[in-house]
């Protein structure tokens, strides 16, 4: 009996890959002779929320599937692109056009192909972005939520956590995924997540008490040089260990400008005189994606600072919260290496 679609496509975070993912997995094999799976938020270091890459994710959602439907299954990364909606939608497609081209055996007949998932929240308006394609809607199981899951995995609600709290789950995640998630609670980034998860909660105790959710306010420095971006290694949680854009936050009688210039300074140490900063600014830009940080609503300033070419660098030194910095070349720029959503701030500022 002829499926009425060729190729479903799914699209999600899988953070982890629970049972009511598996619900619309096996409701879209029904329907199409293959379903095309993209792990979104892909080519980013571990975070509370997003704690595996998406081979990782793979390995998830595979486990959880009989033998004899793996090769209907294709799975693929998907990069997040926060201040670029059209550049998401742009890989969106040409991923899903490769896998068609690759695996569709009907000659002279176009494929007939369906987006699928269910219509959560607001993160799920990107089902409305394909009207050339299909839809197939199906129903939340259960009310299960990754977020929900991941927050008691690592400890941050409730008396269960880690393995303790995963054996409780039974309803909530495939056997298999279970399985590969308490062999992972054993691994040392495991302990990583929950001591960063731990300084995120201690973080947010200490303005809990505030009438209304605060908002903070940030400033970044793009400082660009022939070729080269000027970077530092966070020396702190969160992020300890990446490279991060030259920034922090505005202090109260501080213009926005003026912050960027010191925590610049502060943080690089770079030789380059104040008004020669000041006069390379070429554009600023704000950057707000509500969950760019862990820490709560962040909205940052990122000022686009061009210095003029040169056959030598400016010298750098870390310094503040910075353990060192560095110039790196534009095209060695690694965004599993980058801090919260700064390699898109880069993206964005000077069109990478």
């Amino acid at each position: 009996m002829q499926k009425p679609f060729d190729f479903l496509v799914f699209i999600g975070r899988f953070q982890p890959f629970h049972s009511g993912h598996l619900t619309v997995v096996q409701a879209a094999l029904e329907q199409a002779g293959h379903l095309i799976v993209l792990c979104g938020s892909s080519h980013q270091p571990r975070s509370t929320r997003n704690p595996w890459s998406w081979q990782e994710r793979e390995q998830m959602l595979r486990s959880a599937l009989p033998a004899d439907v793996q090769q209907r299954v294709l799975v693929a990364p998907l990069m997040d692109s926060p201040y670029n909606d059209e550049y998401w939608v742009r890989n969106v497609q040409a991923t899903v056009n490769g896998l068609v081209a690759a695996h569709h055996r009907v000659p002279h007949k176009p494929p007939r192909i369906g987006l699928i998932g269910h219509r959560k929240d607001h993160s799920s308006y990107y089902l409305n972005l394909f009207p050339q394609w299909g839809s197939v809607d199906v129903d939340n199981r259960e009310g299960i939520n990754a977020t929900d899951l991941r927050n008691g995995l690592f400890g941050v609600s409730g008396a269960l956590s880690g393995v303790a709290f995963l054996r409780s789950l039974a309803a909530q995640l495939p056997g298999p995924v279970c399985a590969w998630l308490t062999h992972f609670a054993a691994e040392p980034a495991f302990q990583e997540l929950q001591d960063e998860q731990a300084f995120v909660a201690k973080y947010k105790k200490a303005w809990a008490v505030a009438p209304y959710t605060p908002s903070f306010v940030t400033v970044d420095a793009v400082v660009v040089q022939s070729g080269h971006i000027l970077l530092v290694e966070r020396k702190a949680r969160p992020g300890k260990g990446l490279l991060a854009l030259p920034g922090g936050f505005v202090d109260p009688q501080e213009r926005i400008r003026d912050a960027c210039l010191r925590e610049l300074k502060e943080e690089t140490k770079i030789k380059v005189p104040l008004p020669v900063l000041r006069g390379s600014i070429k554009r600023a830009d704000v950057f707000d994606d509500p969950y760019r940080s862990a820490r709560g609503r962040t909205i940052t300033h990122a000022f686009y600072i061009e210095l003029e070419p040169s056959s030598e660098l400016p010298k750098v030194k870390g310094g503040d919260d910075a353990r060192t910095a560095q110039w790196v070349p534009l095209g060695e720029l690694d965004p599993v290496q980058m801090f919260e959503d700064h390699y898109f701030i880069v993206q964005a500022m000077i069109g990478l």
